[in-house]
């Protein structure tokens, strides 16, 4: 199957009501054992590809190692990769096409591409975003890649106070308008915990919603009923096989 093949067949396993379930990966290894498990296709989260490497998230990540570490999952696995490249690693559009065109050569077929502004205050305006997403959509089709570009907006999770986020649907469908007129292949709302409110944005929004597990999130049969199309974990697989090693460590050796 080619690089273009799968992106296509990535796409095609986001389904309204029966979405796809990413237990997000950090590395080949990682990668291998979720597939091996049975998944059609993985991706990374970036907090747990920094964390693996002793880094930070934000970016802290140098790019070039993370597209070595891209390499070596699309070397060690045959199904579908998207990446989650932050806010592309740059800020002007004519960069982040540059450096998504990196990603796209080491072999993924999808991005996350957030519209907070990484290492600043705040979201990018959401015509400024769709610029840069337009920037992302002409370089994938510059590499005769159908990239899966999943637009994330970071309104929710700057917004820690839940009852807020009423108060934030109508500019998230907006954005989700600007990002699909952009070129966005879908629309990511982590953050976002509400099933009514989850609804909302899956009635009103016409691109695949993807919605992150967190503590206090629907389970995955009730977001199905909401409309997602698209279900991630974020950082929660990492943390969880950090801390079984630790216990175990601590059963097995105990403390000096």
């Amino acid at each position: 199957m080619t690089q273009a093949d799968q992106a296509r067949a990535f796409a095609a396993l986001h389904r309204a009501g029966d979405p796809i379930v990413l237990y997000n990966i950090w590395d080949a290894g990682s990668a291998k054992a979720v597939a091996d498990a049975g998944a059609p296709a993985l991706a990374t989260g970036s907090w747990s590809v920094a964390a693996a490497q002793g880094y930070a998230d934000g970016e802290a990540l140098p790019l070039g190692l993370l597209v070595t570490i891209v390499e070596r999952i699309v070397a060690t696995v045959d199904v579908p990769l998207s990446v989650d490249f932050e806010g592309g690693f740059a800020a002007e559009p004519d960069a982040v096409a540059g450096n998504v065109g990196r990603i796209i050569a080491a072999g993924a077929i999808g991005i996350n591409f957030e519209d907070q502004i990484v290492g600043g205050d705040g979201l990018y305006d959401a015509a400024e975003q769709g610029t840069r997403i337009a920037a992302v959509r002409r370089a994938a089709d510059a590499a005769g890649v159908p990239l899966f570009i999943n637009a994330r907006t970071d309104l929710f999770l700057k917004q820690r106070d839940a009852a807020e986020h009423a108060g934030l649907i109508a500019g998230a469908i907006s954005r989700a308008g600007v990002y699909r007129d952009a070129g966005a292949s879908g629309f990511f709302v982590p953050g976002l915990t509400d099933a009514a409110l989850i609804t909302n944005i899956c009635d009103a929004v016409d691109l695949p919603v993807n919605v992150m597990m967190m503590p206090g999130a629907p389970s995955i049969a009730a977001l199905s009923e909401c409309g997602v199309s698209r279900i991630s974990y974020g950082p929660g697989p990492y943390r969880e096989s950090v801390r079984a090693l630790a216990e175990r460590y601590a059963t097995d050796v105990g403390t000096p």
